[in-house]
């Protein structure tokens, strides 16, 4: 005897979380992106110090809370959020604070595809056949590496970086490790950035956000991304020559 089909509503259900997050994202696209600039932040920067000096707590966690709502449901002005955290917070803590506040956003997305996407087709992945199973193993045999590699690349979108590890059954907790520790990098050259942002508002101008691709700052996240490559090209060019 066959299992009763599970309802329609309980697999609607499960992609509940993740289809709110499209829709929020799409809405956001449109109603935030005239707000969420640096423009904004300028005119408000007043605002914010004084709220931030009489209520530096609170301040820090509701932009904690904020900066996991922008990545969670992919808002614009994730970069801003960052620059932000320096200008409130200073390189230090601001870091600690940008880093907080991506990783439980990333962490929400992760956490809404997996329940509503991730399982089945991780399931579908370990129980197929040929490239599929192959791709799958690879993934598995490697995974810290490739999770930290995808975060430190700087041309790799961070909403991708939230998505494929819960499309390929990455556990929570070694997802959020790498998240956490794999963005480090970038977040302190960025919230360095922000931690300027009042001299180069005072003279009118907008921050350099090409500064980490000045071989100062990309060469050692390369030298980073190398290093995490290397157990990858170690395992492959050792079962190559069968050691």
């Amino acid at each position: 005897m066959s299992e009763p089909s599970q309802p329609a509503s309980g697999g609607f259900a499960r992609k509940l979380p993740i289809i709110v997050i499209l829709c929020v994202a799409a809405i956001g696209a449109f109603t935030l992106r005239d707000y969420m600039n640096f423009e904004t932040l300028a005119e408000n920067r007043e605002a914010l110090l004084s709220f931030r000096d009489n209520n530096y707590v609170l301040t820090a966690f509701a932009f904690m809370a904020a900066y996991a709502a922008v990545v969670a449901f992919s808002l614009p002005g994730a970069t801003v959020m960052t620059l932000t955290g320096g200008f409130l917070f200073a390189t230090f803590p601001g870091a600690l604070f940008n880093v907080t506040g991506a990783t439980v956003g990333a962490i929400g997305i992760f956490l809404a595809a997996r329940w509503g996407l991730g399982d089945k087709l991780a399931a579908k992945m370990d129980t197929g056949e040929g490239i599929v199973k192959k791709m799958k193993e690879g993934i598995d045999e490697n995974q810290w590496s490739m999770l930290f590699l995808i975060r430190l690349v700087p041309a790799v979108p961070f909403f991708v970086a939230n998505l494929v590890p819960a499309l390929v059954g990455v556990p929570v907790s070694r997802f959020a490790i790498s998240t956490f520790f794999g963005i480090i990098p970038g977040a302190v050259v960025f919230t360095s950035v922000g931690a300027g942002l009042g001299a180069v508002f005072d003279r009118g101008e907008t921050p350099n956000l090409g500064i980490i691709f000045e071989p100062s700052i990309l060469l050692p996240i390369l030298g980073l991304c190398a290093l995490a490559a290397l157990p990858i090209v170690l395992k492959a060019v050792r079962g190559k020559k069968g050691l």
